[in-house]
C-alpha cells in the first residue's frame, strides 16, 4: 500500500491528483495538500483585474470534487518537505508521511527582488487571484483621475504572455470608457525583443505583438531593468547587447502592472539536491528528482535552463499544455512504479496560447516549446477572442464535475480548427 501526496492545488496539482487517483491500485491512496479551500483559473485574472469577471466567476470549490473522487484533501497548506524521512510538515505543525512526493506548487512571487514592486508597494500584480482584485479597485481609482500606465515584465520573469494581455486588455477597456486619448502606456519588458516570451519567438509573434502595439499607441522597452518602484515612478535601466548599461529611465506613472520573476516556494527552498539555486525542482526526463527518485516536479515549480544568454536575464514558460503534458507523465510513472515497472513516460513539453487582448488575440503553437520545433505556428483575429471564452467556461465546467482529461491538447485541436474556419 502506498501513499502519494500532491503539495499544491494549482492547474498541476489539481490535474495530477485527478490522474494519479487513476492510475493507482485499490489499496493505494493519494492526498491533496493546498493552502485554502479553492482552485483559480489563473488565466482569467487579467479579465478579473478589469472587471469583466467577478472572482466566483473562476473559482472551484476543492473539498467536495476531491472527496467525490476519492482524493484525501487538507486546506492547511505545506510548511517544508522533508525528503530525508518522506514527510511534509504542514502550517499547522503536524506532518503527513509519503511514499511518493508530487510537487506542483507553483511559484512563489519574488517582489522584493525589486524595491517598491508588488501589491504591498506601487505596482499590481495579477498572477493571483487576490491580486487581480486588487489591481480591479486600483484601476476603478485610476479611472477617476488617469495618466500614464506601464505594463511588463521584470528581470527574471518567465511568464510574459499575460503582460502582453493586460496591456492590450487595459487599451481596449479605456477605449471602451472613452479614456484611451488621456492615457500614454509603455510596455517595458526584460525580453530583448517584443515577442520573445522566453521562447525566442514563436512563429511571427514578434511582428504579430510589435504590430498590435503600433496600432494601439503603445510604445516599448525591451532589455529592461527595473532598479526600483517610487510612488508614481518606476526607475529602469536599459541594457545594451554586450551588457552596459545604454540609457536610463524614469517612467512616470499612475497605474502600473508588472509581472515579477519566479522562485521557489519556501518549503522547497535550498533542500539540497532538490532543488536549484533559485527554488525550482530539479527533474529528469521523466520528471523524477535525480536525488531523491520518489518525488516528482510538474508545472511552474520545474526547473528549466533559459534559453540562451539575453542581455538581461529572461526565464522561459511553463504553460497549460507543458503542464498537463509534465502531469499525464507523472501519472503514468507512478502508475508504473507502484507495480514494479520502470518510469519511462516523457513530457512532450509542448506549448499552446491565447493571448487575449480583449476585442481580438494572437495564438501561438510551439510543438515542442524549445525550439527547434516541428511546429511553429502564430496567427491573430476576433476569433481568439471567443477561443480563450469558450476554453474557460469548458475547464472550469469539467473541473467542477471533477472530470480530468487532456484540456490543452482539445484546445490545440480546436484552435487549428477555429481559425481554419475563421480563414
Amino acid at each position: 500500500m502506498a501513499h502519494i501526496i500532491v503539495l499544491g492545488a494549482g492547474l498541476g496539482g489539481v490535474l495530477a491528483a485527478f490522474e494519479i487517483r487513476r492510475e493507482l491500485r485499490p489499496e493505494d491512496s493519494v492526498t491533496l495538500i493546498s493552502r485554502g479551500d479553492t482552485y483559480h483559473f489563473v488565466p482569467s485574472n487579467p479579465w478579473v483585474a478589469v472587471n469583466w469577471r467577478q472572482r466566483e466567476a473562476v473559482e472551484v470549490s476543492l473539498p467536495r470534487i476531491m472527496k467525490k473522487r476519492g482524493i484525501n484533501f487538507t486546506a492547511i497548506g505545506g510548511k517544508r518537505v522533508h525528503p530525508d524521512s518522506n514527510d511534509i510538515e504542514l502550517d499547522d505543525g503536524s506532518r503527513l508521511a509519503y511514499d511518493y512526493l508530487v510537487i506542483a506548487t507553483g511559484p512563489d512571487l519574488a517582489f522584493d527582488e525589486i524595491p517598491g514592486s508588488g501589491p504591498e508597494g506601487f505596482t499590481q500584480s495579477i498572477c493571483h487571484i487576490d491580486h487581480a482584485e486588487s489591481a480591479r479597485e486600483a484601476f476603478e481609482v485610476f479611472c477617476k483621475a488617469p495618466g500614464p500606465i506601464v505594463v511588463g515584465a521584470v528581470q527574471g520573469a518567465s511568464c510574459f504572455g499575460p503582460a502582453y494581455e493586460f496591456a492590450m486588455i487595459l487599451d481596449t477597456e479605456l477605449r471602451r470608457r472613452k479614456l484611451r486619448d488621456k492615457v500614454p502606456m509603455t510596455f517595458v519588458t526584460s525580453e530583448p525583443y517584443i515577442g520573445h516570451l522566453g521562447l525566442d519567438g514563436v512563429g511571427d509573434t514578434r511582428g504579430l505583438l510589435e504590430s498590435e502595439m503600433r496600432n494601439r499607441h503603445i510604445k516599448w522597452i525591451v532589455n529592461a531593468r527595473i532598479t526600483r518602484v517610487e510612488p508614481g515612478q518606476m526607475h529602469v535601466e536599459e541594457v545594451a547587447e554586450g551588457g552596459e548599461i545604454h540609457a536610463i529611465r524614469t517612467l512616470p506613472f499612475a497605474y502600473s502592472m508588472m509581472l515579477p520573476a519566479f522562485r521557489g516556494v519556501p518549503a522547497i527552498r535550498d533542500i539540497k539536491g532538490l532543488v536549484n539555486p533559485r527554488g525550482f525542482v530539479l527533474t529528469d526526463a521523466h520528471q523524477r528528482n535525480p536525488a531523491f527518485p520518489n518525488i516528482f516536479g510538474i508545472g511552474v515549480t520545474v526547473a528549466i535552463p533559459p534559453m540562451g544568454p539575453t542581455p538581461v536575464p529572461v526565464g522561459v514558460p511553463k504553460t497549460g499544455f507543458m503542464i498537463e503534458s509534465m502531469v499525464t507523465a507523472t501519472a503514468k510513472n507512478l502508475g508504473a512504479l507502484l507495480r514494479g515497472r520502470a518510469a519511462d513516460h516523457e513530457a512532450s513539453w509542448n506549448a499552446i496560447c491565447l493571448a487575449d487582448f480583449g476585442d481580438g488575440g494572437v495564438a501561438f503553437i510551439a510543438q515542442p516549446q524549445i525550439p527547434p520545433r516541428n511546429m511553429n505556428w502564430s496567427a491573430r483575429g476576433g476569433w481568439v477572442h471567443m477561443a480563450k471564452a469558450g476554453f474557460e467556461a469548458y475547464f472550469l465546467g469539467k473541473i467542477r464535475k471533477g472530470v480530468s482529461e487532456p484540456f490543452y491538447e482539445r484546445m490545440l485541436l480546436e484552435t487549428i480548427g477555429v481559425h481554419k474556419l475563421k480563414a
